[in-house]
């Protein structure tokens, strides 16, 4: 049965339980995440936190729970009806900690492997280089430069990632995932690797992805400057139980979210 759904969510999730051989990583989470909000999920190594990213992006089936999910037709979904390879072409688009660019083939290329999924050519069409493939190729193409262009980044467009400076291969994989015409993204620790200009310029690339594309953004991550300075609302789970959700400010001030990062309890 679905939620009483709220029309500003995006998506809902309800009693999520993840366990492993009798371990708990994520034990009971619900939380909602309402649409073009910058969504931020913190807490200890171990936390549950890519665990969930996995039951959302059905990589995991829950051990129970449910993920509900509103299209772009508005229409809620059950997670549960899709497989892994289809949860893309609902709207919902992931990067992972580690990068997964191909780095011999042109910044240019990578972004178009990103929009193959949205090719209607079939086989017949690519083998005879029909119009209508020349057409979709050239709309892809377009698409691409055009992000490139937006995030600062045509100047690489011939370029191969191998080499390039990690910053800037961080903002490429953003703008690959831009080709797929996200609704949500979900960032696993985008800033990891990054020093401190990097990581300041991946914040203003998420805020202009937000603005520019109307995009749902949910990131996890370690870097509490990066957190603080772009989410709406900040959730912090331990051994895969919330913590503290709220605003950024509420909880970092909670003392359940002290003692878990410092290891002593803050001030009643």
């Amino acid at each position: 049965m679905e939620p009483a759904w709220n029309d500003k969510h995006i998506i809902s999730l309800r009693n999520i339980k993840m366990y492993f051989q009798g371990i708990k990583a994520v034990d009971d989470l619900s939380f909602d995440i309402n649409e073009g909000e910058i969504f931020g999920l913190i807490g200890p190594n171990g936390a549950g936190k890519s665990t969930l990213f996995n039951c959302i992006t059905r990589f995991y089936k829950p051990t129970e729970g449910k993920v509900y999910y509103k299209d772009g037709q508005g229409k809620v979904l059950d997670l549960d009806d899709y497989k892994a390879h289809d949860i893309a072409k609902t709207g919902i688009m992931r990067t992972f900690q580690n990068l997964e660019l191909v780095l011999y083939v042109s910044v240019l290329e990578n972004l178009l492997i990103g929009g193959h999924i949205y090719y209607n050519s079939g086989l017949f069409h690519q083998f005879l280089r029909t119009k209508k493939i020349k057409n979709e190729e050239a709309q892809n193409k377009a698409r691409a430069e055009e992000i490139l262009e937006k995030l600062n980044l045509i100047q690489y467009k011939g370029m191969f990632p191998a080499g390039l400076p990690y910053g800037v291969l961080k903002k490429i994989e953003l703008a690959r995932v831009l080709m797929t015409k996200p609704r949500l993204i979900i960032l696993d620790e985008p800033a990891a690797g990054l020093n401190d200009a990097e990581t300041e310029e991946l914040a203003e690339t998420i805020r202009q992805i937000r603005k520019e594309y109307n995009c749902t953004i949910f990131l996890v991550e370690h870097d509490m400057n990066l957190v603080m300075g772009v989410c709406d609302t900040v959730c912090a789970i331990s051994f895969g139980k919330m913590l503290a959700i709220g605003t950024p400010e509420e909880v970092q001030n909670s003392p359940l979210v002290q003692e878990a990062y410092l290891g002593e309890k803050g001030d009643d």
